[in-house]
């Protein structure tokens, strides 16, 4: 569906006469529209699944003309991309693919950082530069063995003062939040195809008992009923 502005009844793409450019790339052909115009469209999958914190507050629109008030190279990404489209050089297809990579990860990021509106909970958690600095690493490497000590010596500050700081600013214990991250994780390994054990050794666990009963704390579920193929969803999961 394509609509000028917010409020306009939209137009079903099927409906527009298109000429296709390249692969996944058509010209458009409508008479009300300005002339110029090029709207550029994406669908994206993230390795991350529906409980990850980020996908639960992100709206259903963007709008990106807000967004590149703070972040001036979200413009030079579309007129990259809009270049690509109407010059249709050899190989467009793969540079709009990957310019639309790094516009998506440009429009999110500069979302969290300044058009959320949020300033309580894991968004402001994001936005605090030394808790955010902490939930980068833990999110790089789930699999690492995150004491409290490692994470207290990312910012520079002993135990108790991070265990403090981290808790009044995310809301949660530092070791309940690593948990639950290498659990998503985890989650991610096994409907990937990565056998139950496999993913418990990784994770730092002696026994593969141990592993599934943490991870169906959190999760809500047995390990092994997200095995790829068991089409299992999580829509239904608990958050914790």
């Amino acid at each position: 569906m394509i609509a000028s502005e917010p409020g306009i009844p939209p137009v079903p793409f099927e409906q527009f006469d298109r000429k296709e450019v390249c692969r996944d790339v058509f010209d458009l052909q409508c008479q009300d529209a300005c002339g110029g115009t090029v709207a550029l469209t994406a669908a994206m999958r993230f390795n991350i699944d529906n409980l990850h914190p980020l996908l639960r507050l992100m709206p259903d629109t963007m709008l990106t003309s807000d967004l590149a008030k703070n972040e001036p190279a979200i413009p030079h990404l579309l007129d990259a991309m809009t270049r690509e489209v109407q010059m249709d050089r050899v190989g467009a297809g793969g540079i709009l693919a990957r310019l639309a990579d790094v516009l998506t990860a440009t429009l999110i990021r500069t979302w969290v950082e300044h058009g959320c509106g949020d300033t309580t909970g894991w968004i402001a958690a994001v936005r605090n530069p030394e808790i955010g600095r902490v939930l980068a690493a833990i999110h790089l490497e789930p699999d690492r063995d995150w004491s409290l000590a490692a994470l207290a010596n990312l910012i520079g500050i002993s135990r108790s003062g991070f265990a403090e700081r981290f808790l009044k600013v995310v809301g949660e214990t530092p070791a309940r939040y690593v948990a639950r991250v290498r659990m998503h994780q985890a989650l991610q390994w096994l409907r990937g195809g990565m056998r139950v054990s496999v993913v418990a050794q990784r994770l730092g666990y002696d026994a593969e008992a141990s592993f599934s009963r943490a991870f169906k704390r959190i999760i809500g579920a047995p390990p092994s009923q997200f095995r790829k193929g068991s089409g299992a969803e999580t829509n239904s999961l608990p958050v914790d």
